[in-house]
């Protein structure tokens, strides 16, 4: 049930697909909790993507941009600010995108044309969004930026492929950059390292199906949803966390703090038991 968390408070949601996104999730609970937004995609995802339905779902209008172009992104904030009557108090950077992963190139034999890409568009993005929100003044003092992460950005993996460097690359930046806007305008900036998720981006890393299982036996509450992922990003955005900034805050049920669990175990001394009586 909503409470109004973000009453009269103003935003823009990156990277909404359909309605497996977090971000999609993300912008019905901003909505559903009294906030106003405005959605954004690259051009190519709008075409590929379900987003005009969220965004009459929602009221909100769609302004297309490119995550690595500098043109774009100030040609987001300055016609988000005009369609919302002034600045804003939070933005949600849900950008991930691997050309490697999708050409399913193993990291030792990458192609680095491709990382380049990978490391612009999943990582650097968020530093554009954050410098062109500072130098257009878009974000209101107190704001808070979040950007989607993962676990893998501090341990390995493999599936995972140069999107784990890049994931690291975007939480220094969430960093670095949220020390400088902090001082400067009291902005926060935030990463979520959230569960393996069903979404069209995660289900694209390879073996994802068995591993979404695995996480869901290792972690004490099991795998977080993309809805619950999103009411904790709703907090993050509202005036209940204006203190928290420059941190990777982990929504993973537990899966980043847990050694081994009582079900892996039983499933390897299973396995062990069955390979003795062959």
């Amino acid at each position: 049930m909503a409470n109004q968390l973000l009453k009269g408070k103003k935003g823009i949601i990156f990277g909404a697909l359909d309605e497996r996104s977090i971000a999609w999730k993300a912008a019905e609970i901003a909505v559903a909790e009294g906030a106003e937004i405005v959605l954004t995609n690259a051009p190519i995802a709008l075409r590929m993507g379900k987003i005009a339905e969220l965004a009459k779902q929602c009221n909100a209008i769609v302004i297309p941009a490119d995550a690595t172009s500098m043109t774009d992104l100030e040609n987001l904030m300055e016609k988000s600010m005009e369609a919302l009557g002034g600045k804003m108090d939070f933005i949600l950077h849900s950008i991930g995108m691997s050309p490697n992963v999708r050409k399913n190139i193993p990291y030792t034999d990458t192609n680095y044309e491709n990382f380049h890409k990978t490391l612009d568009i999943s990582a650097l993005s968020l530093h554009r969004v954050l410098q062109t929100a500072m130098k257009t003044d878009a974000l209101n003092e107190w704001a808070s930026v979040v950007a989607l992460s993962y676990i893998a950005a501090q341990r390995t993996f493999p599936g995972y492929n140069d999107m784990a460097d890049a994931k690291a690359l975007m939480e220094s930046i969430a960093r670095s950059f949220g020390y400088q806007y902090g001082f400067a305008k009291k902005v926060r900036v935030n990463t979520v390292s959230q569960s393996p998720t069903v979404t069209t981006a995660g289900s694209g890393v390879a073996g994802f199906d068995v591993f979404l299982h695995y996480a869901e036996k290792m972690s004490p509450l099991g795998n977080a949803s993309a809805e619950d992922c999103a009411k904790f990003c709703a907090m993050l955005f509202s005036d209940y966390t204006r203190m928290v900034t420059m941190q990777n805050l982990f929504h993973d049920g537990g899966f980043s703090n847990t050694g081994v669990s009582h079900l892996i175990v039983e499933d390897i001394q299973k396995q062990v038991t069955e390979a003795a009586q062959q």
